[in-house]
């Protein structure tokens, strides 16, 4: 595979090896694609979760919520005095 990642990038991957974080480029650019990998699993799992909580019978409704975190919010209030 050959890509180009631009000037701007091209410089930081030469200083992350010559500060010795890494022992070459291609370490730097598997690091990145492991992130991007971890980044787009939480983002599955947030958007799983989300469309769990969604389809939850038990769910609050707006009204509901809102008058939740007036409570909670006021109770904070008090509490910080």
């Amino acid at each position: 595979m050959n890509v180009s990642i631009g000037k701007r990038w091209e410089l930081f991957v030469e200083e992350q090896v010559k500060q010795g974080r890494y022992t070459s480029q291609s370490e730097v650019v598997r690091e990145g694609l492991r992130l991007v990998e971890e980044r787009e699993a939480k983002l599955a799992e947030l958007r799983a979760s989300l469309l769990a909580a969604i389809n939850d019978e038990r769910r609050y409704t707006i009204e509901e919520a809102e008058a939740h975190l007036a409570a909670t919010f006021d109770e904070l209030k008090s509490g910080a005095q």
